[in-house]
């Protein structure tokens, strides 16, 4: 009988092997030769390798008439890096480890060298690659749709503080990753104009005839799930022509136009959210869209087919979730296929329709929920318009029976907005073409049936719910933060890594317990340790790990106030250039986070940010006690080193504009104590780890609201207000802008003038919380005791429990493998 110390020994020595024999036959180098890069290809190939037949095995399970798969359409899928998230998964990290060793090579280099996949931007992306990871963990048949973009959303380069967009060349080196599924196309029609006729039958029946053709080809990027031998999918569509190559045009000595069709084609899967400011950008935008989205309903219906199942079952063997409205054009691609090309009746193809789709919405910003206008829509998706008129004057002659001669109703409802230049609304179309709807926490919840869709709502109350978010623990606490994950396994067993909401608060006895609460400061202090060593290799700058992490990492954007954040350092500056000896808690300020090219606001709080730190960091005066870092080209690989190492987590947006928010969970989840609004899943998060054990402050909905009816008027708080005086004409001076005055007049003039996200409004409330959190830092024992219980409590916010609830209460879904 063979012992386990010698199956791992083997084990080991067989992953040696392999791991030269890939840099042999894939690398082609021998090691005297190979480049890191070389190596770290080797190890992915070898890691991946031993996926594949658990995901042959999955492929196979698909083809199984009784299982039910779900389908994730989603623009993004921001996965982070693969290699170490497979070894977690695979439960073959050790192993990997001494063989990576034996060769004379660092398994932590070699991870640290992986390119990031540029296939997301933000929480959108995050959450989308949480659950594919949670749906193969609870073993549930899934396959994620997207895009194969060739380069992602942009690399951020800060230049004299100001944000710089480059090139994500995330594919350059290639990707071991994934499998191009050459065999598998679809072609994609785009523009063009249509024909109606009547058939052979005497019906009615339409045809497009497109202006150009586009063929989508799969790529398959397997995702394991947690140490249980399944694996699921991502299916991403990279955009080629269909014939590259004009060589008529070529023989003509046009060898521009040879290739026009190939750099048409290939552009709609070039870059992630192409500046959608100028009109190309929007075709280009709307195209992207409907590429992937038609590849994939194609696909879907491709594997209904191979599965021997009537059109009709469709609903009953696969459920297609929307991830917010960018893939909302599916509801009008399924019926047309449905209608044009399988000949079905408009009544069956309706019920098909929206008996498989779901629809989450994951914004209240009016700006964010998508809408096209008419003639750009007509221009590109001739077809679907008719589809959507059609679904429209259905939609609205139902609700003219529910409502008659109410046309506000009807107005409100409608897919086309008829105010002033027409336009297709895309979450209309994807709430009246979905049987469910859910929002991302209970507060974004409440506020779409009384706000955003109160109108749909109030006609169809029984399908619009709430799911919150939640993220993944392998990867935000076992892979990132490994020795809390030990600590935390030490005590109470791993149960908690697939059963978080059940177990982690096993731990919450032990938040008094002395011995615990030493090893749990030392294991964040040594992850302060580190990150202080990243900020100064990457910096310059010389950070205190003894004082307080005060982290805000997040998209940058005027809702999530960054600005407020700022104002609160330049108020602390202030006091102490009035009283150089003040004794105030030490704390580094860490900013991180990408503004989009086309918003200028969010690029000048940028800039604030690194202006205010330039002096501060340089002022005799301040000593080291504040310290301002900015985080360039914040994404999943740099964030390891910030979630974990926070103390206090900042989660300021305004009251009502955030959905839900899952990097509030991320650090509750690594013991950061979090500073917050009640706005989004931060509600839930101060109800689970319990209002003492959590910071809050600022106004709630039904205060802004309140003081939108009675008048808001921001000057009158920064002419009565001395701190807010203060800070604001230190702005105005040049002071933080190298004597320029005018610098920052548009941020200024924005809060004076009308302040839309109530940074004045709430500046007191969020100065007075943070001397809190100051005083409370002061007692490491209870500091310590709170960090352990926002642990302990978190298992709420696992995608586990999130996916659990989807598939219960919305796809009727149960594991199948």
């Amino acid at each position: 009988m063979i012992t386990e110390p010698a199956i791992i020994v083997n084990q080991v020595a067989q992953l040696e092997k392999d791991i030269l024999e890939n840099l042999y036959s894939i690398q082609g180098k021998s090691r005297d030769l190979a480049t890191t890069n070389d190596w770290y290809m080797a190890v992915a190939y070898t890691v991946r390798n031993r996926l594949m037949k658990n995901w042959i095995d999955t492929l196979h399970g698909l083809m199984d008439k009784e299982v039910k798969l779900v389908g994730y359409l989603s623009a993004e899928f921001l996965v982070g890096p693969h290699l170490g998230n497979a070894l977690i998964n695979l439960g073959i990290y050790d192993e990997v480890k001494e063989a990576t060793q034996r060769l004379g090579l660092d398994l932590r280099q070699l991870m640290d060298i992986e390119e990031e996949p540029g296939l997301g931007n933000g929480g959108l992306g995050r959450l989308a690659a949480c659950f594919i990871d949670s749906l193969t963990t609870l073993k549930v048949p899934a396959i994620g749709y997207g895009i194969r973009y060739e380069f992602g959303l942009f690399e951020q380069q800060i230049r004299d503080g100001w944000q710089f967009e480059v090139t994500d060349k995330w594919l350059r080196f290639g990707n071991p990753w994934e499998i191009a599924r050459t065999e598998l196309s679809f072609t994609v029609k785009i523009g063009g104009h249509t024909e109606h006729y009547t058939d052979e039958m005497g019906l009615y029946s339409a045809r497009w005839i497109p202006e150009i053709e586009v063929k989508g080809v799969a790529y398959d990027t397997p995702v394991p799930g947690y140490q249980n031998n399944k694996v699921n999918f991502l299916r991403l569509w990279k955009s080629e022509a269909i014939e590259s190559f004009d060589f008529e045009a070529f023989n003509r000595g046009d060898y521009s136009k040879a290739v026009d069709e190939k750099v048409y084609s290939e552009n709609i899967g070039k870059v992630l959210y192409p500046n959608d400011e100028p009109l190309a950008g929007r075709r280009l935008r709307l195209s992207q869209q409907y590429f992937f989205v038609s590849c994939s309903i194609q696909d879907v219906l491709r594997l209904h087919e191979l599965r021997g199942l009537p059109i009709d079952q469709l609903p009953d063997s696969m459920a297609l979730q929307l991830n917010d409205t960018h893939p909302s054009i599916a509801v009008a691609e399924l019926m047309r296929i449905l209608i044009d090309e399988k000949q079905v009746d408009w009544d069956r193809a309706w019920r098909i329709t929206k008996n498989t789709f779901a629809y989450t919405n994951h914004t209240l910003l009016p700006e964010a929920l998508e809408k096209w206008p008419l003639s750009l829509f007509a221009s590109l998706l001739p077809r679907h318009l008719e589809i959507i008129y059609e679904i429209n004057s259905r939609s609205l002659a139902e609700v003219k029976s529910l409502y008659p001669g109410d046309d506000h109703i009807a107005r409100s409802l409608s897919i086309i907005d008829e105010e002033g230049e027409k336009y297709v609304r895309m979450a209309h179309l994807a709430c009246v073409g979905s049987h469910m709807v859910n929002g991302v926490s209970d507060l974004h919840a409440d506020l779409l049936k009384k706000d955003v869709m109160r109108d749909f709502y109030n006609m169809t109350p029984e399908k619009f719910i709430g799911i919150t978010n939640g993220v993944t623990p392998r990867r935000w606490l076992k892979l990132y933060s490994p020795g809390l994950s030990s600590l935390i396994s030490d005590k109470i067993g791993e149960g908690w890594l697939t059963h978080m909401e059940d177990e982690i608060i096993k731990l919450e006895p032990l938040a008094d317990d002395p011995a615990f609460q030493q090893k749990w400061q030392e294991t964040k202090r040594t992850y302060k340790n580190e990150l202080s060593i990243q900020v100064s290799r990457m910096s310059g700058v010389r950070i205190d790990p003894a004082s307080m992490f005060d982290v805000m990492v997040k998209r940058i954007h005027e809702y999530k106030r960054q600005h407020l954040n700022v104002f609160h350092i330049i108020h602390l500056y202030n006091r102490i250039k009035k009283n150089p000896g003040l004794d105030i808690v030490p704390r580094t300020f860490i900013f991180g986070g990408k503004a989009a090219p086309g918003y200028h606001m969010a690029k000048l709080i940028i800039k604030l940010i690194h202006s205010v730190g330039e002096v501060v960091n340089n002022d005799g005066d301040v000593d080291g006690r504040l310290k301002v870092i900015f985080f360039p080209d914040f994404n999943v690989k740099s964030s390891e080193w910030v979630y974990r190492s926070a103390d206090l987590s900042e989660q300021i947006s305004t009251a009502g504009k955030e959905a839900s928010g899952t990097g509030n969970m991320k650090f509750s989840m690594n013991g950061a104590l979090t500073i917050g609004t009640m706005d989004g899943a931060n509600i839930e998060i101060m109800d689970a780890a319990g209002k003492e054990n959590f910071f809050l402050f600022g106004l709630t909905v039904e205060d802004i609201q309140a003081l939108r009816k009675t008048g808001y008027r921001p000057f009158d708080l920064y002419q009565n207000d001395e701190d807010l005086r203060e800070i604001i004409d230190r702005l105005q001076s040049g002071e933080f802008s190298r004597g320029d005055k005018h610098l920052f007049k548009p941020l200024v003039d924005s809060l004076l003038g009308n302040d839309p996200y109530f940074v004045l409004q709430d500046f007191h409330s969020y100065a007075d919380c943070q001397q809190n959190i100051s005083n409370a830092f002061l007692d490491r024992s209870h500091w310590t005791r709170m960090s352990i219980l926002n642990v302990a409590r978190m298992g709420k916010f696992s995608s586990d429990r999130s996916i659990r609830e989807y598939c219960n209460k919305i796809w009727n879904v149960k594991p199948s493998y």
